[in-house]
């Protein structure tokens, strides 16, 4: 169940610089869970990545042209046309405008709970001073993003994983679980650096993804499980299915076909 890591003190590889008014946001994005994802193919169901079970056959983000939202689903593309993203029609994205002068868009589940949150224009770069124990549940990479712009430091990949092992029901300082994107290579080992979920986006680096809590992430089970086996058994869920699949539908936006900073409604069937 866990993935190994690199020499200690390696510092992690993605580097960008952006306006330093970012910089209070990224520190926190990091230290709430984000980091590396596996380099190579995608896993298929019921094949193990690392020791740890990839819950789903991942779908990688195709080129512009060839995303489409699911059947039902809308399409979301942010205030200045470069992003585009597809989720459930029953889910509600905010985006405010302007924040830290980059975008800065919610979205919350049926629920009203939220389940992730874009940023745009934050500052990246950190070193790996300490490791611990960790899990990866799921992974896939996104090419489309690499192509749009990201393309210089590597693929971005897709990804679910945890850092620590506390027994606790909730997660701790040092246990914590997230999905979103990194452009941090694989780890090697028992031990990782801690999560970094940031990838390089014009004209610094960028966010898509959040923080597993039990209290918003529907899990099911006994609430009294550990953190981690909660973590583990959401990776099943139709719930997190559907995360999975508005983030890794991420990709370059088009002006042309969608209204900026507005769900475009577009819904086609798959």
């Amino acid at each position: 169940m866990r993935k190994p890591a690199r020499a200690p003190g390696t510092a992690l590889d993605a580097k960008v610089r952006a306006t330093a008014g970012a910089l209070g946001l990224v520190l926190l994005l990091a230290s709430c869970g984000l980091l590396p994802a596996p380099p190579g193919g995608t896993s298929a169901p019921g094949q193990t990545q690392g020791g740890a079970t990839s819950p789903a056959s991942p779908t990688p983000s195709g080129s512009p042209s060839e995303a489409t939202p699911s059947s039902g689903w809308k399409t979301f593309t942010t205030t200045d046309g470069a992003l585009a993203f597809d989720y459930p029609a029953g889910w509600t994205v905010k985006d405010p405008g302007g924040a830290l002068g980059g975008d800065f868009v919610d979205v919350f589940n049926a629920e009203g709970k939220s389940i992730a949150g874009l940023r745009t224009n934050i500052v990246t770069g950190a070193e790996c001073v300490g490791k611990s124990p960790y899990q990866v549940y799921d992974s896939a990479p996104m090419v489309a993003l690499a192509e749009g712009g990201g393309g210089d430091g590597g693929v971005p990949r897709y990804v679910f994983e945890s850092r620590g092992d506390d027994p606790d029901a909730v997660a701790t300082r040092s246990t914590i679980a997230a999905y979103g994107i990194t452009m941090v290579p694989e780890e090697s080992g028992d031990l990782a650096c801690p999560m970094f979920h940031l990838f390089l986006w014009p004209p610094s680096g960028a966010f898509f993804g959040g923080t597993y809590n039990p209290e918003n992430n529907a899990t099911p089970g006994d609430p009294a499980l550990p953190y981690l086996e909660k973590a583990r058994l959401y990776a099943a869920t139709p719930e997190y299915q559907d995360i999975r699949k508005m983030i890794t539908s991420l990709r370059p936006g088009r002006s042309s076909t969608a209204s900026p900073g507005t769900p475009t409604g577009t819904s086609t069937g798959k």
